[in-house]
């Protein structure tokens, strides 16, 4: 199997279905893709007016989305949002919020967050537990984490915030996945020099919508803004977000859903090795033939998420329909006959 994932140390991404057929070229298709954490069933698209995209965004639709987004997210009236073109704009930004800071990532985690504020030059370190973070200026937190799912709790979120705030630093905490997990967001209860990102595309199964929410402290909210500039969301993003953010009872028969998929994914998991974790709208499975089955899902057409600091585990999505976890089991099924042990 030749590796087509991309240059020597690259940072390796779901979705990315070139790779896939350049690593699989006699795979059947339709490609099942479940390298990601995107839900497979998407909030259903409101008809857009065509005036959307032949006008910049407007300001009152800026403020009616971020409004929906503070009462989807639970914001302090105390708190600032803004609005950016997905999350992933955001972290790069962050670095200026703290130039030269010695930062420390809580990880494995998604490895953006690091690579942004390596690229700044700033100082950056993987611990793997908040006490070991000493004298950092930045800790990053992703809550729950990608690819584990692991959540820490509140109490020692807030006590790190705390510890950061008296020395002028800043606590970021990554919520991409924390729709579908009550209680897990620091938002409702912010502290000081805490900074939340929220992403809009995952739960809501619009990944290409492009729109993610910053939410903290006004001086860093605003710094935020002003880098992004005008017209930073396109107008039917505004729209779709609004609508889809306001939408709390799609939101809780989604989560309703997705758990009893997460169960069903669990239970066929469970043939092939031991499921170590994740969320909702992802499992994660440990097991030494990892790479054996990677590419047997491969050679069937199915797409699942590797890791270059561990190949031992695989991130499993969520199908999208029966023909999808049927292709799927059958896969999975083909270990106990030792066609790919």
């Amino acid at each position: 199997m030749a590796d087509g994932a991309g240059t020597e140390g690259a940072i390796w991404h779901g979705g990315d279905l070139a790779t896939a057929k350049a690593l699989f070229h006699d795979a059947p298709e339709p490609w099942i893709d479940l390298s990601t954490g995107i839900n497979p069933f998407p909030y259903p698209l409101p008809a857009l007016p065509l005036s959307l995209w032949q006008r910049l965004p407007g300001g009152r639709e800026e403020a009616a989305l971020l409004a929906a987004a503070g009462r989807a997210y639970g914001m302090l009236p105390a708190s600032a949002i803004v609005a950016a073109p997905g999350t992933q704009i955001l972290i790069e930004l962050l670095p200026r919020l703290a130039p030269q800071a010695r930062v420390a990532v809580l990880g494995p985690t998604y490895g953006e967050h690091e690579l942004a504020w390596r690229k700044a030059g700033c100082e950056v370190c993987e611990i793997a537990d908040l006490a070991e973070a000493g004298a950092a200026d930045v800790v990053v937190v992703v809550n729950p984490n990608n690819p584990d799912g692991h959540i820490v709790d509140l109490p020692a979120l807030t006590a790190v915030a705390g510890s950061l705030a008296a020395r002028g630093g800043l606590l970021v905490i990554d919520e991409a996945f924390a729709d579908f997990q009550p209680g897990a967001s620091l938002v409702p209860t912010l502290p000081q020099a805490t900074l939340v990102l929220r992403s809009f595309g995952k739960a809501y199964g619009l990944a290409g919508v492009r729109l993610g929410f910053a939410i903290g402290e006004s001086r860093h909210v605003e710094a935020l803004r002003g880098m992004l500039g005008p017209w930073a969301v396109a107008g039917p993003a505004l729209e779709i977000g609004t609508q889809a953010l306001g939408d709390a009872g799609w939101l809780a028969a989604q989560e309703k859903a997705r758990a009893a998929d997460a169960r069903r994914l669990d239970a066929l998991l469970a043939r092939s090795g031991r499921v170590v974790g994740g969320t909702i709208l992802y499992r994660l499975l440990e097991t030494s033939a990892a790479p054996a089955l990677f590419e047997r899902l491969g050679r069937a057409g199915i797409y699942v998420r590797r890791f270059r600091h561990d190949p031992s585990r695989l991130r499993f999505g969520l199908p999208g329909d029966e023909p999808g976890w049927v292709r799927l089991e059958t896969v999975l099924g083909a270990e106990g006959d030792g066609r790919w042990s």
